[in-house]
């Protein structure tokens, strides 16, 4: 049985199966999904993007970090965001009941 369950959202809109039934994601995926829409949701991935001063980037993704580091289905400390290249960042942390979960945006 499963602890989270949420409806899966892909391109703003929900997911339907053959029968045009949601579909449903679950724990680790149900997370993840939270996550990105936090992180959407809160308005600084604008702020990261459009940013051209490093540290003032660097301070953005503090802010996210801190920002997501306040679910508490993760483990506090746990959640890293890195560059991964122009405009793309990957963030990992660790969740309390189902191992690490990845989030690129």
């Amino acid at each position: 049985m499963s602890l989270y369950i949420d409806l899966l959202i892909t391109h703003n809109d929900l997911t339907l199966d053959p029968s045009n039934q949601p579909l449903l994601v679950d724990d680790r995926t149900s997370i993840a999904q939270d996550i990105g829409h936090m992180i959407r949701e809160s308005g600084l991935l604008v702020t990261l993007v459009a940013e051209r001063d490093r540290f003032r980037r660097a301070d953005c993704i503090q802010q996210l970090e801190l920002l997501v580091e306040t679910d508490v289905r993760l483990v506090p400390g746990s959640v890293q965001i890195t560059e991964e290249g122009k405009g793309r960042y990957l963030l990992a942390a660790k969740t309390v009941e189902f191992g690490t979960v990845e989030v690129v945006f």
